[in-house]
């Protein structure tokens, strides 16, 4: 069952929204049909008349669209044939993206109002922009600077010097440490940490001594950051989250890295200090990024990847073992340990037969 919208819209005023003439089986839909109330979002299997959903044509799920009964279905012309001819649709070159532009009328933010909650604790030396809205319990320090419209949720900690720029939304219990800076319309869930220690450490006669970070946190414009990632502050440079860039849930951000412009992480990645990711990269799920390393602009690391050594021609890139029974794992795994010797001897055979191989580089 999907969660009611916080706003409704007819079929007419969403066809507008993505300028889309609105169609069923057999013809146009009638001015009836076209006044017709979404009032929610649901998947293909579980819609009912008054919510919307999205076919792009996948086989996988053609069985699903044609026994629909979603009140508008957004899709492609390949996917408008699996449609029933109940349906009622509109045909868009990219379903999953207009979906999307549905989803944040329908489901958008409710604004907040401005002002300061009586039980907020606002240093009389932050500045609080008068549309800034400021809830329960919420702490902001000395010298720190609330934008326009910024929403700071409750139970948020923003500390000295913090900049948070126009529109941007921290939902709850968000915690933005000294000096950090965070741009306009990005939107914060719930138990993100931003500008923590990184882990920053010298020895001394065998004992570990910690090592002060003195850099930023600086993030750009129009970033996402999911529920308890944590992105530390630069040791000396700054920590940089580019404008655009996108980070899912439970997402480790070591000291003085760098990610570029819309570039996005999957949950459970692991990024070690001062590696760079350029523009435009993906990084699958569990992906781990070794220390001092770079990724050029548009590489993309499939799930679970472990990346050991900068990456410097754009593509798809996979690491790691696949699962397997754990009899046969065991088998390869002894066999792993052979490859070193034999990849000697088959050098030492190419040798004797003349047969050089041409050398491939894959980064």
């Amino acid at each position: 069952m999907s969660i009611s919208a916080r706003t409704s819209a007819t079929v007419g005023e969403i066809a507008e929204w993505l300028g889309a003439q609105p169609m069923d089986g057999a013809a146009d839909v009638t001015p009836d049909e076209a006044a017709s109330r979404i009032t929610g979002a649901a998947s293909l299997a579980c819609a009912t008349a008054t919510d919307i959903s999205y076919y792009d044509g996948d086989k996988r799920s053609a069985e699903q669209a044609g026994a629909t009964r979603a009140g508008l279905v957004l899709t492609n012309e390949a996917g408008r044939q699996r449609l029933p001819d109940s349906a009622c649709f509109l045909v868009v070159d990219q379903p999953r993206l207009a979906f999307a532009r549905v989803l944040e009328h329908l489901y958008a933010l409710p604004a907040r109002p401005a002002g300061v909650h009586a039980s907020a604790v606002v240093d009389e030396r932050a500045t609080i922009d008068p549309s800034a809205c400021i809830e329960a319990q919420a702490t902001i320090g000395a010298g720190a600077r609330i934008g326009p419209k910024a929403v700071i949720g409750p139970g948020c900690v923003i500390g000295p010097n913090v900049e948070i720029g126009e529109a941007t939304r921290l939902l709850a219990r968000v915690t933005v440490l000294d000096d950090s800076l965070i741009g306009a319309r990005c939107v914060i869930q719930p138990g993100v940490v931003i500008g923590s220690d990184g882990f920053g450490l010298a020895q001394d006669n065998g004992v570990w001594r910690r090592v002060p970070q003195v850099g930023r946190v600086v993030i750009g414009n129009d970033v996402d950051i999911g529920a308890n990632t944590t992105i530390d502050r630069g040791a000396l440079d700054d920590t940089v989250i580019a404008d655009g860039v996108k980070l899912d849930n439970l997402i480790q951000i070591a000291h003085n890295v760098r990610i570029g412009e819309h570039s996005a992480i999957a949950g459970c990645a692991g990024l070690a200090g001062s590696s760079e990711v350029g523009r435009y990269c993906t990084l699958g799920g569990g992906v781990g990024l070794a220390g001092h390393l770079s990724l050029t602009d548009n590489v993309h690391i499939t799930g679970m990847s472990m990346v050991t050594r900068s990456i410097h021609r754009p593509g798809v890139y996979s690491a790691g073992t696949p699962l397997d029974t754990n009899e046969r794992w065991h088998r390869n795994a002894a066999r792993f340990k052979q490859l070193d010797r034999l990849a000697r001897r088959v050098k030492q055979l190419e040798k004797r037969l003349g047969d050089t191989p041409t050398p491939e580089d894959d980064s």
